[in-house]
């Protein structure tokens, strides 16, 4: 019995082993193509998850319009995550100074966690180039003066990025929605930050027709 099937169950095993060492490879710090940035719009993440934990970024006296997801290391097609770093962990004084652009030091944490060690840099150096990536996208103003929630078509949104930001094209940007709501822009940059076309899955486009667009908290 074992004569007729051990040299397919040894083959299984060589392909299990390459599999784990590609999966290895992709996760090694510093070793990506580009970056995805994620501006969460807070009001859409706030109806639907951060309302039921009373979060304090959902406080309506807040007014808060987007904030910044995270900077990711991207492959062209994939993306490392919760890569070996030889570096430091971030502080929590590091991480408590983005919640103004994170909404909180607990989600500049995870974040460093799962992203900012792909990136090869240090926490204070990473944390630097994810505020400046925010810091260099032009966020229209109109979204933040509704006042009640809108049905809107999620290429009016992406539309509104196009206009107040020449550097970007519509193969760079993406919009992202989740269960009918407008959830995030993700835009594709270079590792100097540039805008690029986004290769491969490196941004996902919200499928809906029409999404809800919450008002800003």
């Amino acid at each position: 019995m074992w004569g007729r099937f051990a040299g397919h169950i040894l083959a299984i095993f060589a392909l299990l082993a390459q599999a784990g060492g590609t999966a290895a490879a992709q996760d090694r710090a510093g070793e990506f193509n580009h970056y995805v940035l994620a501006l969460s719009w807070n009001a859409g993440w706030c109806a639907a998850e951060g309302d039921s934990r009373d979060a304090d970024q959902c406080d309506p006296r807040e007014e808060i319009g987007f904030l910044l997801h995270g900077l990711w290391p991207q492959h062209v097609d994939g993306w490392p995550e919760f890569c070996r770093s030889a570096t430091r962990d971030a502080s929590r004084r590091e991480t408590a100074a983005m919640a103004d652009i994170m909404g909180s030091g607990g989600l500049a944490w995870y974040q460093w966690r799962k992203h900012g060690r792909c990136s090869g840099l240090d926490p204070a150096a990473y944390f630097d180039l994810a505020r400046r990536a925010f810091e260099s996208i032009a966020r229209p103003v109109e979204l933040r003066r509704l006042r009640s929630a809108v049905e809107i078509d999620p290429e009016v949104i992406e539309a509104a990025f196009l206009e107040i930001n020449p550097g970007l094209g519509d193969d760079m940007v993406s919009i992202t929605c989740r269960d009918g709501r407008f959830r995030e822009v993700r835009i594709c940059l270079d590792r100097d930050l540039e805008p690029i076309s986004c290769p491969g899955r490196g941004a996902r486009d919200c499928r809906a027709r029409l999404i809800t667009l919450d008002p800003m908290r």
